[in-house]
């Protein structure tokens, strides 16, 4: 069975270019442009991984994610970030991240990073 992953991204065309290289890489790949019903989203799909774009570095910009950690149903989840800011980088993954993946990303990172979130 293919593993299955969640992917929020505000931008439409890193959006297209990520999904289009999970699946190319065997993953099954669902994908939206906005955070809006984000847990609905989680619920209904039950993903193996998530790949969330954390756009502000601030409390709030990194709210989903913890969210997403805090609740017994999601916790388990890996939540992979992207984010252009570094303040976000460098507290995220103390916070709530399973994984910090820079943007602007090569792909191979991005897959290492999603390959070692589903074997752990």
């Amino acid at each position: 069975m293919k593993k299955k992953i969640l992917v929020i991204e505000n931008d439409e065309s890193i959006l297209e270019m990520v999904s289009y290289v999970l699946k190319e890489e065997g993953y099954e790949v669902k994908a939206y442009h906005t955070q809006k019903w984000l847990f609905e989203h989680v619920e209904a799909y039950k993903p193996d991984a998530i790949i969330l774009d954390v756009v502000r570095p601030t409390a709030q910009g990194t709210e989903i994610c913890r969210t997403l950690k805090a609740n017994p149903k999601t916790k388990h989840i890996p939540v992979i970030v992207f984010s252009t800011h570094l303040k976000v980088m460098e507290t995220i993954k103390r916070v709530c991240a399973d994984e910090v993946v820079p943007k602007p990303f090569d792909i191979s990172q991005l897959i290492s990073a999603v390959e070692i979130q589903l074997a752990s």
